[in-house]
């Protein structure tokens, strides 16, 4: 995937055209020359090029124009706070681990599903003269272009996934303390707008990068979900592990891509427009003990805001089950000893918030919980449908 130079570029494009198209093409047109042997072959070849190549395009579209740096707004964290940079250094770490954790298995498991499979198939690859040689050959080279092809598309789902986190860190700095300094005197309500409006313009322009990738993704997995339901409930259809535990693992892997683009997506929909009902808590408890405009003077001497958890029946629950979105969604009660802005500028960024939400959008439509959860449960559905019909026992 290096496209920083010409020659990295040709190279990666040509070992792209090789495993994602050649090896393929020739896996479906020169192995299974058969209709008995590999049925599904079709739909697990064109489902997993497909889903490789809409990761490579969106990748290498990337890398040409902005890098890799730049991909990942690496050359924007000197300029955030320690918390965000110490936690977006240990999430990408943890991108790495969580990629070599998705693809390992797959990988794993499609080995032994080749290497079993080239064992006992009665049919030979007469390539060398020699049945072992051609069977070794050919089964090495399947499971390059099985290996590419998954960890290309994975590599976008956790890269996107990465660059998500960053925002959301992002969103919860801004909730967790530039509001306290706002209300301390140490920045102004235009600070709050300039940040507001960076971080929309970064979700903007995330969207505008992985938009098509992430159609994409919907459209190849729904579609591979529909064909393989069809082959696997024709009357002829012969559902047993030779013939569709290929197809099971192919579905593994893109409904685990899309998983992680969708919840990412969610994810900071949700923080960003929980931002709204933070800011409206901060407004409020503000305005408890009203101090006239022209009495409360920016920079004048006061007393940081009290935090009073409130009296609730859930009082005893521990405070691990809150999840990791607590700066956006804490229950505290803020009870400020003094004011530094008027009533007039807290309504008006709360306005502002209500109506300029942010998030992750795919050409006008913002990819929130509710407009997933409908799309999650269809992919889902067919899914586990799928798997039962492939590896399930009657």
């Amino acid at each position: 995937m290096d496209h920083s130079g010409p020659w990295g570029a040709a190279l990666s494009w040509l070992l792209f055209l090789l495993l994602a198209v050649a090896v393929p093409a020739a896996a479906h047109f020169l192995l299974a020359f058969r209709a008995s042997r590999r049925p599904f072959s079709a739909v697990v070849q064109v489902s997993l090029s497909a889903a490789s190549a809409a990761g490579f395009l969106c990748l290498s579209s990337s890398f040409r124009r902005i890098g890799l740096r730049r991909l990942l707004y690496l050359d924007k964290l000197r300029t955030k706070s320690d918390r965000v940079r110490l936690n977006y250094t240990a999430r990408l770490s943890f991108s790495f681990r969580l990629l070599a954790s998705l693809v390992a298995p797959c990988f794993a498991a499609e080995a032994a599903y080749k290497v079993w499979w080239y064992a006992t198939s009665g049919d030979r690859v007469p390539f060398f003269g020699n049945d072992v040689l051609s069977n070794a050959v050919a089964c090495s080279v399947e499971m390059a272009a099985w290996m590419y092809r998954s960890a290309i598309y994975l590599l976008t789902c956790v890269l996107f996934r990465l660059i998500c986190h960053l925002q959301g860190l992002r969103l919860e700095d801004f909730a967790g303390t530039l509001l306290v300094e706002v209300e301390e005197g140490r920045a102004g309500v235009e600070r709050v707008l300039r940040e507001h409006l960076d971080i929309r313009k970064q979700l903007k322009v995330i969207s505008h990068r992985f938009r098509k990738f992430i159609v994409a993704s919907l459209l190849i997995a729904t579609a591979s979900q529909f064909a393989s339901l069809l082959l696997t409930t024709r009357h002829d259809s012969v559902d047993d592990l030779l013939n569709t535990s290929e197809l099971a693992l192919c579905s593994v892997v893109l409904m685990s891509g899309l998983i992680i683009i969708l919840s990412s997506a969610a994810k900071i929909t949700h923080q960003a427009q929980a931002l709204t009902g933070q800011t409206t808590k901060w407004h409020a408890c503000c305005t408890i003990e009203p101090v006239p405009d022209e009495e409360a003077e920016p920079g004048s001497n006061h007393s940081s805001m009290l935090e009073v958890e409130p009296v609730s029946d859930s009082d005893g629950e521990s405070s691990e089950e809150t999840g990791d979105e607590d700066l956006l969604e804490n229950t505290k009660i803020m009870l400020p000893q003094a004011h530094v802005i008027s009533f007039q500028k807290r309504q008006a960024l709360v306005t502002y918030l209500e109506n300029n939400r942010a998030g992750i959008t795919v050409f006008g439509f913002t990819l929130d919980r509710s407009y997933l959860h409908t799309i999650f449960m269809l992919e889902w559905t067919l899914f586990l449908w799928l798997l039962g019909k492939t590896i399930g026992f009657s």
